[in-house]
């Protein structure tokens, strides 16, 4: 098996990262992935903001455990502390990808965001993508947030990566070829 079918089959929804911080080097080679990727008429209309300020992260984890503790749905909040309370799962590096919103904006931040985490695999870094950085951008103090991660005016939050070392390893998921239809 090559290298990528072997970094496809490999990699795993990291959950559990330790504090170690991520280097120049792999910062560099991370977003150079990113930008690498694919887009609907090279239009590329994300932004990609690379937050390794450890207390920024921490900061944007307990206000979304704010957020989540005075929803009336307590299901998420309850299913995030059962787990260890943690929305980023402690994660040193947080990369945030904002779009225009234009045609395939979506689609086209999802395809650089497996190029992330591939890219974090093949250098022994565990990845998740998580779409939880949200409920703080969404909550009374996300537009200071989006500032503060220099947000382009008139881009919003599409998806996060969170990257980092591994504390906690776990096997990659089963794949389902029940998923598969052949039309030949």
């Amino acid at each position: 098996m090559n290298e990528i079918l072997k970094a496809i089959a490999q990699r795993f929804s990291c959950r559990d990262f330790d504090e170690t911080a991520l280097t120049d080097a792999q910062i560099k080679a991370i977003t150079d992935a990113a930008l690498a990727a694919p887009s609907a008429r090279n239009i590329q209309p994300w932004h990609i903001t690379i937050i390794t300020d450890k207390k920024l992260i921490d900061e944007l984890d307990a206000e979304g455990m704010n957020v989540l503790s005075a929803a009336e749905d307590k299901s998420v909040y309850e299913r995030v502390r059962a787990r260890g309370g943690k929305l980023f799962y402690n994660s040193p590096c947080a990369i945030v990808v904002s779009s225009d919103g234009s045609n395939y904006a979506d689609i086209d931040s999802g395809i650089l965001s497996q190029n992330v985490t591939l890219a974090a695999h093949s250098l022994g870094l565990g990845s998740v993508i998580c779409g939880m950085m949200e409920i703080p951008l969404s909550g009374p103090y996300g537009n200071e947030y989006k500032k503060r991660m220099q947000f382009p005016d008139g881009y919003d939050f599409v998806i996060a990566i969170l990257i980092g070392g591994v504390k906690t390893a776990k096997e990659p998921h089963k794949l389902d070829t029940g998923k598969l239809t052949f039309v030949k």
